[in-house]
């Protein structure tokens, strides 16, 4: 018998680190993962956006949690963690 389809509510609620490399080399460049998005970049910047992506997810793994499951400002200590930091955003 054919499962029914899942209803919107019962989906796990969606998140997604989308990472963007300005930089370039000439090489189109694109990576997916668990909850993760990459384009392009050089490949050194790819490279280190990939290995920040996967890092995030070991974090998430060790404490037992998905993405959608971490507030902002836990997100934020594993970002640190792996050595990615904010800017803020400039005031006019």
């Amino acid at each position: 018998m054919a499962k029914p389809p899942k209803k919107k509510n019962d989906q796990a609620p969606a998140a997604l680190m989308v990472g963007i490399g300005l930089d370039t080399d000439g090489h189109k460049r694109l990576t997916t993962g668990k909850n993760f998005a990459l384009v392009g970049g050089s490949k050194e910047t790819h490279e280190e956006m990939t290995e920040k992506a996967v890092k995030i997810n070991e974090k998430l793994a060790k404490r037992g949690k998905e993405l959608h499951e971490v507030s902002r400002q836990e997100f934020d200590d594993i970002a640190h963690e792996v050595g990615l930091r904010r800017n803020a955003p400039e005031r006019n």
